[in-house]
């Protein structure tokens, strides 16, 4: 069925906040996109005249297509060589949605996406659309075909599950580059104790690449452990430079919200460190080098202006 140019308009509008969702549910960009444009195909095939909140249509009709994509995506990731980590995004990325409150902000935070991952795919999509996007449980329960009173206990467990992580320390973007700077300059002296002295004791390290990019799947785990990986991570050496193609320059920026460490060469993003802070210090280094998981944020990389120049180089 042919859609009116407002109908089109109509989805238009709802497609950030879409996006913004299915990003969330899934922790990928790729994935969120291909999620947005099949809601689109059911919008255009569906009697729009008949549907009477299309929004609420359409954040149901996504909501589940996740869901589904979510079920089969577990199935695939027990193929997955070596470790899954969702794809990171820089900051001023529209998919990261709505930042206005803690909750928002703490809903797309790399640790929270890396929590929800331990979610099944129905606590997901309640926490989700409830802490992020506010939605209340009556809403939520109709997206899902669920009762009320479950959608409630639903998102109570979700929550607990998140909670029980560690205590997340919100900073802004001044804090966030002085965080990277610290760490660089700590990475790169060549010695452990800087590094151990930021990091929390039982702090841990992990990397996807996805089978294309060395990575280390299993996680190092202790500050002494984890500082003794990083010196050598970011050592300079030929090896390497061969390996991404030229000089890796490393920039401090912010990605999901939090400081982050990015590695480009010659204009291509070849890896995004995101540190996850707490009161004690940094408790966790997860680097995202697939490189399916950093087009989105080389794209971005190259429209936007980087200010100063690189912090250091490789």
């Amino acid at each position: 069925m042919a859609l009116m140019m407002s109908d089109v308009d109509r989805f238009e509008a709802a497609r950030p906040r879409l996006a913004a969702i299915a990003y969330r549910l899934l922790g990928s960009s790729s994935e969120a996109e291909d999620a947005v444009q099949e809601t689109f195909l059911r919008w255009q095939a569906s009697d729009v005249a008949r549907i009477e909140v299309p929004e609420a249509w359409l954040t149901k009709v996504l909501t589940n297509l996740c869901l589904n994509q979510l079920t089969s995506a577990r199935a695939r990731r027990e193929t997955y060589v070596g470790r899954w980590l969702p794809e990171p995004l820089l900051v001023g990325d529209p998919m990261l949605g709505p930042a206005d409150t803690a909750e928002q902000r703490e809903s797309v935070s790399y640790a929270v996406l890396v929590l929800l991952e331990r979610l099944a795919p129905k606590e997901r999509a309640v926490y989700v659309l409830r802490e992020a996007f506010d939605y209340p449980h009556r809403e939520i329960a109709e997206i899902l075909d669920i009762t009320e009173a479950a959608a409630q206990q639903i998102y109570h467990r979700a929550k607990k599950h998140v909670a029980d992580g560690k205590v997340r320390t919100e900073v802004d973007e001044a804090t966030a580059r002085r965080i990277v700077e610290e760490f660089l300059a700590a990475a790169t002296s060549g010695r452990t104790e800087p590094l151990v002295r930021l990091l929390t004791e039982d702090a841990v390290s992990v990397g996807d690449g996805g089978g294309k990019v060395p990575a280390r799947a299993k996680a190092f785990e202790g500050a002494k452990a984890v500082a003794t990986f990083l010196r050598g991570l970011f050592k300079p050496a030929a090896a390497k430079r061969a390996h991404v193609g030229g000089v890796p320059e490393i920039y401090a920026t912010t990605a999901n919200g939090g400081p982050a460490v990015l590695a480009v060469v010659e204009g291509r993003v070849v890896g995004i460190t995101c540190l996850e802070v707490t009161a004690e210090g940094i408790a966790a280094v997860r680097s995202q080098v697939n490189p399916d998981k950093l087009v989105r944020a080389t794209e971005l990389w190259a429209a936007t202006d980087h200010g100063e120049g690189p912090l250091h180089t490789l």
